[in-house]
């Protein structure tokens, strides 16, 4: 074996081993109150198709009462939350008492038996050794009012010690930043206590968040929520530079849970699947723990614009889905490109053939349209549901079904159940041969046969098309006049 060739073979070795490595030492989940999954089971699953290795899971919200509604104290829920999580292969990775985020510490004087609670819960599901705290409930008045800030060390210290005497840590969120957060923890003095470190917080006071994370320490920090606060995505983010920071953690030697809290995009904010799985996905492509799709997409030897074309094409399905920046989504996207790949093949393979017989080169495309349009349809159901399925359809051929449906309908209000059925499967059917079309004027073209079927379907049930037609466009003027 050659020099070149041993040192091109080292250099794959050791990218391996580096990804492996990267793996073990960060893993990347979400937070289930901001997915708007609180407590509840559907949060293993979202997390999953969120492409996440865990949750951090909260306790419950809290108010003016003395305990958490925290259904994991009923046995059988706890049972049913750790069954879930480990079917599902998600970790809980922290657990968070949020509700310290609008409660003061200082007014609880539950406290103990809060945290007591949260310790309990982290047993359940799995032996979690980290919770966090927030005390965005005490304002930031305790950094300088001597009395509150007195009360709050010695709450924590009480709850470090608890948390210490059974092998778990609890990380407090504070308006800090390293020089104030290391001068925290001495006087508490607990080694129970660390910090669950917050981007959001050192970026909105201008800091430097290397600089920062370094001083503070490994041995110091628990967690990290890793975002910043709801604008743009993360890798959008010019104050949030994901490289250094992983360039940091690595030096520094941390390992740990980089969780995301916030960083949605306001102009999507309630989009929770785009919001939080492109920004998983950024931090575990950062952090090189993204897994590869299993479904390969079928690019080489093609145009690269060729190629941009398509995926582009193919993201605009995933966009309606949801799902673009999730490991399924990439799946899912691949499936649908490989088609539009595969329609271009049998068709250029036709006409290539056409060229010396019509009659054989016509009978092996549909030979080929036929098996890959059953194809599809099983590869897509391998990732999504029925009718997700029919949702990528319809965004192939253009929404036509819908637009087309909803038309008729506007247009003779008085169709009966039995044609508004038959109307919506005739729709169907020209869709399942306009999406093995070769280009879009073939596929309109498809619908447009199919428009004439039902036109004459409905002149023989005795509606006069050409009058509902006049009717219909009058209504609409008048609907615009107004």
């Amino acid at each position: 074996m050659s020099k070149i060739r041993v040192f091109l073979c080292l250099a794959l070795w050791l990218a391996a081993m580096d990804a492996v490595m990267a793996q073990e030492r960060y893993q990347v989940g979400v937070c289930d109150w901001m997915v708007l999954k609180r407590q509840k089971l559907g949060a293993f699953e979202l997390a999953k198709q969120l492409g996440c290795d865990g949750l951090e899971m909260d306790m419950g919200s809290l108010g003016q009462r003395d305990t958490f509604e925290n259904k994991l104290r009923i046995p059988k829920e706890a049972a049913l939350f750790k069954k879930t999580a480990d079917s599902l292969g998600i970790q809980v990775g922290a657990v968070a008492m949020s509700g310290f985020y609008a409660q003061d510490l200082t007014k609880k004087d539950t406290y103990l038996s809060l945290a007591e609670d949260c310790f309990d819960t982290m047993d359940k599901m799995g032996g979690v050794t980290v919770a966090f705290l927030p005390l965005g409930g005490c304002g930031n008045d305790w950094t300088t009012n001597k009395a509150k800030r007195t009360i709050i060390v010695s709450r924590l210290h009480e709850i470090g010690e608890a948390a210490k005497s059974r092998g778990k840590r609890v990380g407090i969120d504070t308006p800090l930043d390293a020089k104030g957060n290391l001068r925290l923890l001495k006087e508490i003095h607990s080694d129970g206590i660390g910090i669950f470190y917050k981007f959001q917080t050192i970026i909105e006071n201008g800091w430097d968040l290397c600089k920062d994370m370094a001083r503070l320490g490994s041995k110091n920090i628990c967690a990290i929520h890793a975002s910043n606060t709801d604008k743009v995505w993360l890798r959008e983010d010019s104050c949030v530079n994901l490289p250094a920071i992983k360039q940091t953690l690595d030096q520094m030697g941390w390992s740990g849970w980089l969780f995301v809290e916030r960083s949605r995009s306001t102009k999507m904010v309630r989009n929770v699947k785009m919001n939080y799985g492109n920004n998983v996905r950024y931090l575990k492509e950062v952090f090189n723990s993204y897994p590869a799709p299993a479904v390969t997409l079928q690019s080489e030897g093609r145009d690269p614009g060729y190629v941009k074309t398509i995926i582009g094409r193919a993201e605009k399905a995933t966009d309606e889905l949801s799902i673009t920046w999730t490991p399924m989504g990439e799946n899912v996207r691949n499936i649908i490109a490989n088609r539009y790949f595969a329609l271009n093949d049998i068709y250029a393979e036709r006409d290539s053939l056409k060229k010396t017989d019509k009659a054989l080169a016509a009978a092996q495309c549909d030979a080929r349209l036929y098996r890959s349009h059953f194809g599809f349809d099983a590869d897509l159901s391998r990732y999504l549901k029925p009718q997700e399925v029919e949702r990528v359809k319809d965004v192939m051929t253009f929404d036509v079904v819908k637009v087309t449906y909803d038309a008729y309908c506007d247009m003779i209000p008085s169709l009966t159940t039995e044609e508004k059925a038959q109307i919506l499967l005739w729709l169907k059917e020209g869709r399942e041969l306009a999406i093995d079309a070769e280009s879009s004027n073939k596929k309109h073209e498809t619908f447009k046969k199919y428009k004439g079927r039902i036109n004459n379907y409905l002149s023989q049930r005795g509606y006069d098309i050409q009058k509902e037609r006049e009717a219909w466009e009058q209504r609409l003027k008048t609907q615009t006049k107004k």
